[in-house]
């Protein structure tokens, strides 16, 4: 497998709030690792930080190189982390409120263990297609699943960037968590909504598609999304299988 990942700060913000890592385990496996920040100037920062390297640096501790594994593990882990945004926003003012989305991957040769909260997402592209694995925790995609408006609309739609789950909002971390089967010459696709509210499934679909490299690629995105206005900072992780170690 190879993998890269790149964060960027678009046009319109002042700060970077989204997080992203890639962590390797005693057992070789490896975890993958976006969070976007809710919460202010400092507090958003805050919360994705600890997310992602929290989690990251428990990771590398563990011995474990299962599935089933991974499931346990990842769910008691975002539950205590759940918590630990909590406790730190009461403690300090100016966090109070803080969250932040997170999208997890920890994947093997010939699977994958997704877990999520907010509308930070995962995809598969596979033989020319791409599939969003993750579902937006967000009142468009309420709205959307109740047909009271289109996809199409959704994307335009004021209260788009309004999420009703995130990491820090309550005590009960109500994340999903599932396993995809993975096959050679698979890309798994981790980003925030920064890129995904601004450059189309089609755009993506073709990135993915050509011949660069995955450092490329992730560059190719980030591109896109500021050329089509930047309007939030803009993170993606590309892991390629190729059946081989991890490369990055």
């Amino acid at each position: 497998m190879e993998v890269a990942f790149r964060t960027a700060i678009g046009k319109q913000r002042e700060d970077n709030q989204d997080y992203v890592d890639v962590f390797t385990n005693q057992a070789g496996q490896h975890l993958a690792l976006i969070a976007d920040g809710i919460g202010g100037h400092q507090g958003g920062d805050v919360a994705s930080a600890m997310a992602v390297s929290h989690l990251g640096h428990d990771f590398e501790l563990t011995e474990w190189a299962t599935t089933r594994e991974a499931r346990a593990w990842i769910s008691q882990q975002i539950t205590s982390e759940n918590r630990s945004i909590i406790e730190k926003s009461n403690q300090f003012a100016d966090l109070n409120g803080m969250g932040t989305t997170l999208v997890a991957a920890v994947y093997f040769t010939s699977e994958v263990v997704i877990a999520s909260i907010g509308d930070s997402r995962a995809y598969l592209f596979r033989d020319g297609q791409l599939r969003q694995l993750t579902e937006d925790h967000s009142l468009v995609n309420e709205l959307v699943k109740r047909g009271e408006i289109s996809r199409q609309a959704a994307r335009h739609h004021p209260q788009k960037n309004v999420i009703i789950r995130s990491l820090g909002i309550s005590r009960d971390a109500n994340f999903d968590l599932n396993t995809y089967p993975l096959v050679l010459e698979d890309q798994l696709l981790l980003c925030t909504d920064g890129l995904t509210n601004m450059v189309d499934d089609q755009q993506i679909t073709a990135v993915l598609a050509s011949h660069q490299t995955p450092t490329q690629k992730c560059d190719q995105l980030i591109d896109l999304a500021n050329a089509a206005g930047g309007l939030d900072n803009i993170t993606v992780l590309i892991v390629t299988n190729d059946g081989r170690k991890v490369a990055s």
